[in-house]
């Protein structure tokens, strides 16, 4: 963060400031556990957690201003809401960026692939700074803001939405530059009333777009192509839309072209450009590093640089298809970190294609935030392992048994799929059955846990 006063803080975020306080402030967090000597001590009031009881911690450990929604024996700016005074101080610093420097500044959302979009693109930018992990709603993606500062040329946002104007707010801190649209899918669907809903909520990214920016959209997805409107009636009034750029495996502006795969990692080229194969394990990645190409070359990245820098990344994210092999000889596929009726898809694909012949195992937990939609979304999961003839499916946990009863129905008899309540049961399983050569994949939405045992059969192999 570049360093700013005290007072301008309780300015940018129309507070009061502790008497007799005006000290410098260097950074930002809301964890007292993270917080360093100088940095500004965000106290948000939690279903569980009240940051006020923490202040004390956070002192200790050197923090120098305390913004808080209620008075404290520190160094504090008193507002009526926390969460709302940190948009506001995202929004007036990033300003403040803008008007010392150039900067350039990309959201990115979509139903799935905001996270590795934004990792391929926290490798190929100069200068960059990025969400840690998937900081991208009212609370992350303003604390994202403020980790930029004077040498900060590219500041990559994820913008997620669970709800109509979520995204909206989202850009109203954080005006853009490039505005980029993956994919419009199932992810949060029990607050939506259908997948159009999803694409206004998603398509509020482009009317977040500063004059002069420029939209990047998928060309595979019909929802996401339809988010610019045509041209204009050339009889009507002139209305300058944003610049568009589009990519994907169809007809496009940055194409996959000779799109094969080995062993789950795509290969393609793009443009001239010479073939590469990509890192990523999945052929949905082909979608992420497209989307990141085509910002990087926008930013200004020789397309050649930006071409070989996106095959080679790496994942950054924890448990976001992240391949083990383990010395025994079975592989764990871990993907377990969020999900959806697509991501869950391609996940499936991926372990087919990484099995190359050898037993394959499903372990699938609950896919949250569904709704209404929940038993019937699991009913199609528990279809498709069936019909990609997955070798062994194990079920964990209440809320995924819908995809055990279908993939029965469908004609998985005997061993082929089980139900387990628990973690523990599920590892129990996979220890009695697995053999050199077979290969795992661990897949559910964060809030289910499964990521607890993903890391159990990683067990620190790197």
């Amino acid at each position: 963060m570049r360093p700013v006063r005290a007072q301008w803080i309780a300015n940018a975020v129309g507070g009061t400031l502790a008497a007799d306080v005006d000290t410098l402030v260097l950074g930002v967090d809301k964890d007292s556990r993270a917080i360093q000597p100088g940095w500004l001590y965000v106290a948000f009031v939690g279903e569980r957690v009240d940051g006020h009881d923490y202040v004390p911690q956070a002192v200790e450990a050197g923090a120098s201003l305390c913004l808080v929604s209620e008075p404290v024996d520190a160094p504090h700016v008193l507002v009526e809401d926390v969460q709302t005074a940190l948009g506001r101080l995202a929004r007036a610093y990033l300003a403040l960026l803008r008007a010392e420097g150039e900067i350039t500044v990309v959201g990115i959302t979509g139903s799935n692939g905001k996270t590795t979009t934004k990792d391929l693109l926290a490798q190929v930018l100069p200068d960059v700074v990025a969400p840690v992990g998937s900081f991208n709603n009212e609370i992350g993606m303003p604390l994202t803001v403020l980790r930029a500062d004077s040498t900060t040329r590219h500041l990559v946002l994820e913008m997620g939405a669970s709800g109509l104007g979520h995204i909206a707010y989202l850009t109203s801190i954080a005006p853009l530059d490039v505005a980029v649209v993956l994919t419009v899918g199932t992810a949060h669907m029990g607050e939506y009333a259908s997948p159009d809903d999803v694409a206004v909520a998603k398509s509020e990214i482009i009317a977040g777009l500063r004059p002069g920016g420029v939209a990047i959209l998928n060309a595979d997805d019909a929802r996401v192509t339809a988010m610019v409107p045509p041209s204009p009636d050339p009889d009507g009034p002139f209305v300058a839309g944003p610049a568009v750029i589009r990519f994907g495996v169809s007809e496009a502006d940055n194409q996959a072209i000779g799109l094969t795969s080995d062993r789950g990692r795509a290969s393609f080229s793009i443009g001239g450009l010479p073939r590469r194969t990509l890192t990523l394990v999945g052929e949905h990645h082909v979608t992420n590093a497209l989307a990141a190409f085509s910002v990087a070359v926008q930013c200004g990245v020789d397309p050649a640089a930006a071409w070989e820098g996106i095959a080679a990344a790496k994942p950054l994210s924890a448990h976001r298809m992240a391949l083990t092999e383990r010395p025994d000889g079975v592989t764990i596929i871990d993907d377990a970190y969020n999900a959806s009726i697509e991501s869950v898809r391609a996940a499936l694909r991926a372990l087919k294609m990484v099995a190359e012949g050898g037993r394959t195992f499903a372990v699938l937990g609950e896919i949250r935030e569904l709704g209404e939609a929940s038993v019937e979304i699991h009913d199609k999961i528990g279809t498709e392992v069936v019909r990609l003839r997955i070798d062994r499916t194990i079920i964990v946990g209440a809320g995924a048994r819908p995809a055990y009863i279908a993939a029965v129905r469908e004609g998985s008899w005997g061993d082929e799929a089980a139900y387990v309540d628990t973690i523990a049961e599920a590892r129990t399983v996979l220890e009695e059955s697995l053999r050199p050569g077979d290969t795992v994949l661990v897949k559910a939405s964060h809030g289910s846990g499964l990521w607890e045992l993903a890391d159990q059969l990683v067990g620190g192999v790197a």
